[in-house]
């Protein structure tokens, strides 16, 4: 018996590995259909009151405003250029914060991780799926780099209810082409990814309000970012 279970185990973590890699390799060039998570709020909708919405238009980085990467690097993750998928830094302040019983602090997840599990796993905390996302980040670091990630990132990131991508915010929130975003709209966009279902773009709130402006700043410091 243990010998059945051994080998079914190593057989299935096989497959899950061939499956893994091969799924990774084929993002590197062909777009991303949909998402677990598009899945999974469009079963929610249904079995909830609100309309049911799916959004998602893929477009090339060359169809995305400069000024959205550059916003979404400023507001989620300014080392995504230097590291290796884990920022060890903000681990570190948060897991320090964390110790003096800081209740609300801002995650460390970059946006590599956040890519991991936006096109490959569930939303959830448990230590399995981060397990997972902490593989997949490694993986798609390696065989992806960081223009593909981003590419990715923000073709498939959740911007509003049934909102997923650039481009679909941008016809939804503003009706125009991502192309086409404003400074401050990229910066909105940007604004509400902590909780995309709760904030809004456009219009903003106070708190989304005070973080474009934040956002902004920022971008102006960094002037824009190079992939090549």
């Amino acid at each position: 018996m243990g010998k059945k279970i051994f080998r079914f185990l190593w057989k299935a973590a096989a497959w899950f590995f061939g499956l893994s890699v091969f799924s990774v390799l084929v993002f590197r060039f062909v777009p991303v259909p949909i998402t677990p998570l598009m899945l999974i709020r469009t079963v929610e909708q249904v079995f909830s009151d609100d309309p049911v919405r799916l959004k998602h238009n893929w477009v090339s980085m060359d169809e995305i405003s400069k000024n959205l990467p550059l916003a979404v690097v400023c507001s989620e993750d300014q080392n995504f250029m230097n590291h290796s998928g884990f920022d060890m830094e903000a681990i570190e302040r948060s897991m320090d914060a964390a110790r003096h019983g800081f209740k609300r602090v801002r995650g460390a997840s970059t946006i590599s991780q956040q890519t991991a599990k936006n096109v490959f796993l569930w939303p959830g905390r448990s230590w399995i799926r981060k397990g997972f996302e902490v593989y997949f980040t490694v993986l798609i670091e390696f065989v992806w780099g960081k223009e593909r990630i981003m590419e990715i990132y923000l073709n498939s990131i959740e911007m509003g209810k049934g909102i997923y991508g650039a481009e679909a915010a941008a016809q939804f929130y503003w009706h125009t082409s991502a192309i086409n975003l404003s400074r401050s709209q990229a910066a909105a966009l940007a604004a509400v990814l902590p909780n995309p279902r709760k904030y809004s773009a456009n219009p903003p709130g106070p708190y989304v309000q005070e973080r474009i402006g934040w956002i902004v700043g920022h971008m102006g410091q960094w002037g824009t970012i190079r992939f090549n």
